[in-house]
């Protein structure tokens, strides 16, 4: 029990993620939408619904109620979108289970919408089918509060919404960087960190899956060292928020290159150095992974590695050595710790036969 524990939460360095190095410039302004409109946006995909595991998702009865209240015409609470950059559709950052619930309620994709339960009023046991229709006008003509807000500075790729996220939509439970990250820079590359997470050999090295996708933020921080490693600069939130970002749809590395450079990897790790290779003190260690990671995958450039011993040898000396030890573990975001990591453990394998 213990040791799944352990798995679950990798030594993530979240002490120093904190530091933001500039003010930003916010435009917003709010927009009073009906609910017919939210839901047609909702089903074109114009506004976007983050998708996250989250304990805090609405029961039928909360989300009865929140109906009801439309029905009646009482004031609800408002929803906060940000404007995406690029396609210029809307993103959730709070509001998402009213917004759910609408969608649920008017029904998805010629499925039925849900019936209204534990309700003391005579809309109880009603689908929006079953409604009258001066009912019907009530709700679809009802309107919802919305605040938007776009990032006019700095130009860095909508950080500040980054943090908005963070902050406004935690639901009582703290987000994780890569949820966020899955909700902003949704596409075909979070798609395929979803796909190789699932990678047999992965599994073995990581341990059981996060349910907080921390095992997709280490694929996706291999990948980014790998081929963003010159332009890395405080904060690692920051830096992955960049190079995600800039290969949202395989803007810079395709699909099949960066499938066969994780797997070829994961199995040269394993298969060398054991399944126990990215946690040098019992529990996975995000900077020697990093670090390790990227070194095997250089080396793996020249061919496959043919003497399990030497390579064994080289990450014994290397998890040895104080000065690696020190970059694993302390300061291991500052810029000159991970050049001395990076440039320790490529120095350790790149002569491996």
């Amino acid at each position: 029990m213990a040791q799944a524990k352990q798995l679950e939460i990798p030594l993530f360095d979240d002490t120093e993620e904190e530091d933001i190095p500039y003010k930003y410039s916010i435009s917003s302004y709010g927009a009073d939408f009906d609910v017919e409109g939210l839901v047609r946006r909702l089903k074109n995909d114009d506004i976007y619904i983050p998708s996250f595991q989250r304990e805090n998702v609405w029961k039928p009865k909360q989300k009865s109620k929140f109906i009801e209240s439309l029905l009646l015409g009482l004031p609800v609470p408002g929803i906060f979108l940000a404007r995406e950059l690029g396609t210029q559709k809307l993103i959730v950052i709070d509001g998402q289970q009213r917004l759910r619930s609408l969608l649920e309620f008017y029904g998805i994709d010629d499925t039925p919408g849900f019936e209204l339960k534990g309700l003391e009023s005579k809309f109880n046991n009603k689908t929006y089918e079953k409604l009258s229709s001066e009912d019907r006008r009530q709700l679809d003509n009802a309107i919802i509060h919305t605040t938007i807000v776009k990032q006019d500075e700095p130009d860095d790729g909508n950080s500040s919404i980054y943090l908005i996220f963070q902050r406004l939509n935690t639901g009582g439970t703290q987000l994780q960087p890569q949820e966020i990250r899955a909700a902003l820079y949704h596409g075909d590359f979070n798609a395929l960190l979803e796909a190789l997470n699932k990678n047999p050999t992965w599994r073995k090295l990581y341990g059981s899956q996060s349910l907080r996708k921390k095992d997709q933020e280490l694929i996706l921080r291999f990948f980014a060292f790998y081929f963003f490693m010159d332009e890395y600069a405080k904060t690692m939130v920051e830096f992955l928020n960049r190079y995600m970002k800039s290969n949202r749809n395989f803007e810079k590395q395709p699909s099949a290159l960066l499938t066969a450079l994780f797997e070829r990897t994961v199995d040269s790790v394993y298969s060398t150095l054991g399944e126990k290779a990215l946690k040098p003190r019992g529990v996975l260690n995000v900077a020697a992974y990093d670090s390790i990671m990227v070194a095997i995958a250089k080396r793996l450039e020249k061919g496959p590695i043919t003497s399990v011993e030497k390579a064994r040898q080289s990450y014994k000396k290397l998890i040895g050595n104080e000065k690696y030890l020190k970059a694993i573990r302390i300061g291991t975001s500052d810029e000159e710790t991970v050049k001395t990591r990076f440039a320790m453990a490529e120095d350790a394998f790149k002569k491996l036969p």
